[in-house]
């Protein structure tokens, strides 16, 4: 185990109704004058719109709005966000939506105080120092960004798609109501649950040895998905299921998970290049990637991938062939994954070979001091284009 320094000060206010609490927490925490920032119409077809304005307004907070983000949010919009909250004096953000709204809100957060381009933070080229107060009422888990320190954002100029960490991003509070995802698209809950899923599988891809605790507790949150993720798929209103995967895709990314150990991440990194290309959802772009990048690396480290089939699917150890338990354990990662209705390979998504050695170099870029990409299990860019030929 590694020496680790671990804080989350997100307050998460979590269960049926909670939406409610809305206005007198934003009160209590300092909110007067708070940037309502949301995607497309779906909050206001739900009446989750009319609800948050309703709560706000009664505690005497006024409100500015900026609507539009999109799956992998635009650092256009990022830019429009700074620009209004300077222009109208914001002193707090709330996200309304999912991950993306939540990453778009946190990058306005720390891009107001900023003098410079906020793009600066996504590409290593400054560190935030302040931010405004970002606070969230999650509508699709997924990202875990309402307990995170991390912001993903697209710049249409070049498609490129980087992430920022900072714990200034980390929300004030957030407000986690399990029937607040009943009305999601079937596509949309699988998507976010294989993104939660990827979350546990970066951490849990290390090679820091004597981390039992942390295992047991990845293993624990992967298994609490596979288990409740069929269940939301064939009955959506089913709130046990939907409070489970919820509070998983928060406890998946709140950083607790981290403790002790170092994970790999360059699923997601390869990943990032694919949403570039075509914006394709995370998630499904995930479900494609991770079973394919663990068949290139589990020779590395043999017996942790023995563990991940044995204890998280439950398939029997075969102990005179361990390669045999190993690619059962990772075709049931990706039987999971296709059960739920998301794609295996990469022409599904319509990426074809002559992207691959383009993805490789631009993912490669991306950890451009070491020359690899990801932390437990390094990759080159041959390393990528092999494991998308695997994907193909």
């Amino acid at each position: 185990m590694v020496n680790f320094d671990f804080q989350n000060p997100t307050r998460v206010i979590f269960g049926k109704g909670t939406v409610e609490k809305l206005g007198p927490v934003m009160k209590e925490c300092g909110g007067t004058k708070v940037l309502l920032h949301y995607g497309g119409g779906s909050i206001k077809a739900s009446g989750l719109y009319d609800t948050v304005k309703k709560s706000l307004a009664a505690s005497g907070i006024e409100i500015e709005e900026l609507g539009g983000v999109v799956p992998n949010p635009r650092l256009s919009l990022v830019q429009e966000g700074i620009k209004i909250c300077r222009q109208k004096e914001i002193n707090f953000i709330l996200a309304v939506g999912g991950g993306s709204v939540i990453d778009s809100a946190k990058a306005i957060g720390i891009g107001v105080p900023y003098s410079g381009d906020v793009w600066d933070f996504f590409i290593d080229k400054a560190v935030p120092s302040k931010a405004l107060p970002v606070a969230t009422v999650l509508t699709i888990p997924a990202a875990g960004s309402e307990v995170s320190t991390g912001s993903v954002i697209t710049n249409e100029d070049g498609a490129f798609k980087r992430s920022c960490n900072s714990v200034l991003m980390y929300p004030a509070f957030s407000i986690l109501d399990p029937e607040l995802s009943y009305t999601l698209p079937p596509y949309q809950t699988a998507c976010g649950i294989a993104d939660m899923l990827a979350h546990v599988i970066e951490r849990y891809l290390t090679q820091v040895q004597n981390v039992e605790l942390t295992d047991r507790l990845c293993e624990a949150v992967m298994k609490t998905i596979i288990n409740n993720a069929p269940i939301v798929m064939e009955n959506p209103t089913d709130y046990a299921a939907r409070a489970e995967i919820m509070w998983a895709g928060a406890l998946a990314h709140n950083n607790l998970l981290n403790t002790g150990r170092i994970g790999d991440w360059a699923s997601h990194m390869i990943e990032h290049e694919l949403s570039a290309i075509n914006d394709v959802a995370h998630g499904a772009g995930l479900a494609i990637i991770i079973p394919n990048l663990m068949l290139h690396i589990y020779k590395q480290d043999p017996q942790r991938f023995v563990q991940f089939a044995v204890r998280v699917f439950g398939i029997e150890e075969n102990f005179h062939d361990p390669r045999q338990t190993i690619l059962r354990g990772i075709e049931a990662l990706r039987s999971f994954f296709t059960s739920i209705g998301l794609p295996a390979t990469l022409k599904e998504i319509n990426i074809g070979p002559e992207y691959f050695e383009k993805i490789g170099e631009k993912t490669k870029r991306m950890n451009s001091e070491k020359g690899t990409v990801g932390n437990s299990f390094p990759l080159t860019s041959k390393d990528i284009v092999d494991i998308l030929k695997l994907a193909k």
